[in-house]
């Protein structure tokens, strides 16, 4: 018996079965028959005996699982290939952003510099998150590996745009109009038996009125709470009664020292604070004149409320005390006894941080500010001595680099940001005076790192046109690190300080330094030697400049 292996129909002898395919002519084509579809099944015969259907068996052969097979490999390799070069992108991509952003690129990556704003006006009219949008990435690029010709050039442009020109001063009637309340509180003549700048100021006030109540030193940092606390209690016992009123002594530091940072103020300061006559403010930095009377807390914020001139005359209320005790001694009262108590105030910003003056001055033409710090300081104090602390400009850029940075510092972070800073101060030279881009908010924003703080001359002298050179003592950082004792004898002599102990000065002079260096930051290691080869080119006509002035070649940072 016959059976068609394809349609399992019983055939009879003979029977051609037409309706099955895969029953006709010994040349029929499995592949291109529509009824086999592929399906390489050959007809089995069997001998008459029955046959049940499900004992029928089905053949495939090799050929056709060996071509499935092939194009499965086939498929699978493809696949291989397509994720492959998907992760050979990935890697790429992941080093050229990363080799851009730490200048490891053999070629110089596009997206390291902004372009300045050559626009005065858009400036005037921005918030302080807008500013920086002006300084867009341009097409240039200054890699630091081994690049120290092309920021040569940088370098020359902004030597050749160098003038040091003497500001126009302004008189004293302009400042009373941009400051009328600062002119109301603080008087024109101070206690005449007093060393330091003090008067009496009457208070309206009851035993049960807080005088501290709005001062926004209080307001705004905890920290400065438990100072305020104790004035509080005992501030009646410090009032002056005369005639049923009731005054108080308001002073004005006799000194400051304005400058500059990571310079060695701090040490300076806390030597300075353990000599007999010294008195500082309540907080070694208040940044008033410079940054708090504009409502600035950080810059980054934007503004605040300003803090009144009353706020920053509380931070000496603790030194005023002590004065007054002085003044009202029954030896002071039969001789005619003289204070000499001084106060110092040690705002490291006072000396170059000009920039609020934007949003509240008038510009000027050519994008100068008319009105500096010390305008305003002379105009109260004409009599006022400032010490300014002076160190290696390249040095100084990196130890503050080191301070202020918050992640990922290294030398060669340090000097891919010196490189922008560069190319953005040449960005301003090009289209503004050397004070216009030093005291410009915008730019100064968005340098990142503080170039602009090491040009110590532009800053020196423009406070030589208000104050007399004898008023300015300016120190080396070095000199001071190297004879703490000369140094320190510098300052007691410029400020008329009394005699000491020899206890009392091996107090001042032997303790250890201040605010050194963290350990941290000091495994990083030395900038790179190319870095310094370039801030060297840049700070040199300003160190050159600065040495003239000081007539002191120091000042040129030949040796360190």
């Amino acid at each position: 018996m016959r059976y068609c292996i394809n349609c399992c129909i019983h055939l009879l002898p003979n029977d051609l079965h037409r309706q099955c395919f895969r029953c006709r002519e010994p040349n029929h084509n499995n592949q291109k028959c529509p009824v086999c579809k592929g399906e390489n099944k050959i007809p089995l015969y069997t001998d008459s005996k029955q046959m049940k259907l499900l004992a029928v068996l089905e053949v495939r052969t090799d050929h056709s699982e060996s071509w499935n097979g092939f194009f499965c490999l086939r498929k699978g390799k493809l696949c291989s290939l397509i994720f492959g070069l998907i992760i050979m992108t990935l890697v790429m991509a992941s080093y050229i952003l990363t080799g851009a952003k730490h200048g490891l690129l053999l070629i110089p990556s596009p997206f390291h510099y902004g372009a300045f704003t050559s626009n005065p006006s858009l400036m005037d009219n921005e918030s302080l998150s807008d500013m920086k949008d002006h300084y867009q990435p341009s097409k240039m690029n200054i890699s630091y590996v081994k690049d120290y010709p092309s920021i040569k050039l940088i370098i020359d442009t902004i030597t050749s745009k160098i003038e040091f020109i003497t500001r126009q001063r302004p008189d004293l009637e302009e400042l009373r109009k941009q400051e009328p309340h600062m002119f109301s509180v603080i008087p024109n003549k101070f206690l005449p038996n007093s060393k330091n700048p003090c008067w009496y100021e009457e208070y309206r006030g009851n035993t049960t009125t807080d005088p501290y109540a709005t001062n926004s030193y209080a307001l705004y940092s905890k920290r400065f709470r438990t100072i305020f606390d104790y004035l509080r209690k005992v501030f009646w016992n410090h009032l002056y009664h005369y005639k049923d009123k009731h005054y108080r002594l308001r002073c004005l530091p006799h000194f400051y020292i304005i400058g500059q940072p990571k310079c060695g103020t701090t040490d300076l300061y806390d030597r300075l604070r353990l000599h007999p006559d010294v008195r500082f403010s309540a907080i070694k930095e208040p940044h008033w004149w410079t940054r708090k009377r504009f409502g600035i807390i950080r810059l980054r914020d934007g503004f605040h409320d300003r803090y009144p001139v009353e706020d920053y005359l509380d931070l000496f209320d603790l030194a005023a005390h002590q004065i007054q005790g002085v003044l009202q001694s029954e030896a002071a009262k039969e001789r005619g006894k003289m204070n000499n108590i001084i106060i110092g105030e040690a705002s490291a910003s006072t000396m170059w941080d000009n920039n609020a003056w934007i949003f509240f001055y008038d510009n000027s033409t050519e994008g100068e500010p008319p009105f500096l710090i010390q305008d305003f300081i002379h105009a109260f104090q004409p009599n006022a001595k400032l010490i300014v602390m002076l160190r290696d400009p390249v040095e100084r850029l990196y130890s503050d680099y080191l301070y202020f940075a918050s992640a990922n510092k290294s030398a060669e972070d340090f000097h891919e940001k010196v490189a922008e800073s560069l190319q953005l101060f040449e960005n301003c030279m090009l289209d503004y005076s050397l004070r216009a881009c030093v005291y410009n908010n915008t730019l100064n924003n968005a340098m990142p790192v503080r170039l602009q703080v090491g040009l110590y001359v532009v800053y020196l002298l423009d406070w030589l046109t208000v104050f007399d050179k004898d008023q300015i003592l300016v120190l080396r950082l070095e000199d001071h690190a190297s004879n703490v004792k000369y140094t320190m004898h510098m300052v007691f002599r410029f400020l008329d300080l009394g005699p000491l102990s020899e206890k009392q000065e091996a107090l001042i002079t032997k303790s250890p330094a201040s605010n050194t260096r963290r350990p941290e930051d000091r495994s990083l290691g030395p900038m790179l030697p190319t870095t310094k080869a370039i801030l060297r080119d840049f700070y040199r006509p300003f160190n050159t400049k600065l040495a003239q002035v000081l007539f002191d070649d120091a000042f040129l940072w030949k040796r360190t």
